[in-house]
């Protein structure tokens, strides 16, 4: 088998869309040999920031000389991004290896209950972190958590980030259903970090620890002392809440693993996580890449164009899923900027840009506003003296990376993160 021929492989599985509940999970990690048993996790769910706290929990980790594993969704470019240990992308050799023997514990499955995508890659993600010794495994959820198959581990602690409303149609729609499923990664006696302050979120995480005994720490920015503030390097004021999750949860496990202040600090600084306010220059051209891609992300996103960037001339180029909450998206983002460019998102669930076009018009009658059919006929056509926003989807984001070069050796597999919700279990 060649790498091509494990990602076409992987492909085919998104035939059997999405499925919530860990029956199959659990079975398919028997069948491997229970490979979580061997490992230590911090379990991370929440609407944002969940990448961006794993990958500052990941670098303190790996400051310290443990040999971390990293799993996180979605991708940007490449599949080979989700898998990682020191930081290192799992090789194109590794994952035709690990393809090849999950192929006959597949086989032991009928069509019906076949083993998603999703499930697939989390017992992949399992066996390579195993296989490789990692002393530490930052495991982040796909969607939800209660019948996330990212589930079926016992960690050191479990963090959730915040709760938003995302992903309604599945997790539901209100700040409590979805905090619902989101605690659901909360383990008996296993203590939890969170920086929720919705109020009817945090009530429903604050209840389900107390059931299950896990002790709760509630995190606020205002307890992230200045100089650790001072050491996060990824852009933005919301990380500075994320930082301070990160570190109240390495604090809680200091017995188990002890970090020093200065490893907590060079961690921080070192932290890096693409497609989130990372700024890119090229050809004397700038360009803020920035995946925000529901209202609170967004939120995060103007904030920081306007602590940054309030007196710079702004072009907005942006792309949007058609299953997201588009329109207040489009009244946030669309006063920022001069020029307005809205794109086709490549995936079969992008908005349509035309529409979007139009909601920008009626919350921007000045700027200058066009749809386009493609990002790299977007950015072609943007003013080249202003500061070009590429945001509203991580998958925008992630054709931005490879338009503008950022991943010159990849080969584009985005359209992996493509799939959808065909059965759900709701035990």
């Amino acid at each position: 088998m060649t790498y091509p021929e494990a990602i076409q492989f992987l492909y085919g599985l998104r035939l059997f869309g999405a499925k919530f509940g860990l029956e199959n999970t659990l079975k398919l990690a028997a069948l491997a040999g229970n490979p979580q048993d061997k490992l230590r996790f911090i379990h991370v769910a929440g609407t944002n920031g969940k990448g961006s706290t794993c990958a500052m929990l990941e670098s303190i980790y790996r400051t310290t000389g443990l040999r971390t594993g990293l799993f996180t969704s979605p991708h940007l470019v490449s599949f080979r991004e989700r898998i990682q240990v020191g930081r290192q992308l799992i090789s194109e050799n590794e994952v035709v290896r690990l393809v090849e023997k999950l192929q006959p514990l597949l086989a032991q499955f009928p069509k019906e209950q076949h083993p998603t995508f999703f499930e697939v890659i989390t017992i992949m993600a399992l066996d390579f972190f195993a296989e490789k010794k990692c002393e530490l495994v930052i495991w982040e959820t796909g969607l939800g958590g209660r019948l996330d198959a990212t589930n079926i581990v016992t960690p050191l602690a479990s963090v959730i980030t915040n709760i938003a409303l995302d992903h309604q149609q599945w997790l539901g729609d209100t700040p409590g259903k979805i905090a619902f499923e989101k605690a659901g990664i909360i383990k008996p006696g296993i203590p939890v970090t969170t920086a929720t302050d919705e109020p009817e979120a945090l009530a429903v995480i604050k209840k389900i620890a107390a059931e299950r005994n896990a002790p709760l720490t509630i995190v606020a920015e205002v307890n992230l002392p200045p100089e650790m503030a001072g050491a996060v390097s990824l852009a933005g004021e919301h990380q500075k809440r994320n930082a301070a999750l990160a570190l109240a949860t390495v604090d809680i496990l200091q017995k188990q693993i002890p970090v020093s202040k200065s490893q907590m600090m060079a961690g921080l600084k070192n932290v890096q996580w693409p497609g989130r306010l990372q700024l890119v220059e090229r050809g004397g051209r700038k360009f803020l890449l920035d995946g925000a891609h529901n209202v609170a992300g967004v939120t995060a996103l103007r904030e920081a164009i306007g602590n940054s960037f309030a007196s710079v001339k702004k072009t907005l180029v942006l792309g949007i899923l058609e299953d997201k909450d588009w329109r207040p998206i489009c009244e946030m983002l669309a006063p920022l900027a001069d020029t307005i460019i809205t794109v086709a998102v490549s995936s079969n669930r992008t908005a349509n840009p035309e529409k979007l076009a139009d909601i920008c018009r009626t919350f921007n009658p000045r700027a200058e506003i066009s749809a386009y059919g493609s990002l790299a006929e977007a950015v072609e056509k943007a003013p080249i003296g202003n500061l070009t926003v590429i945001t509203g989807s991580l998958y925008l984001v992630g054709e931005a990376l490879e338009l503008l070069g950022c991943f010159p050796s990849a080969t584009s597999e985005r359209g992996l993160n493509e799939w959808s919700v065909i059965h759900s279990t709701k035990a």
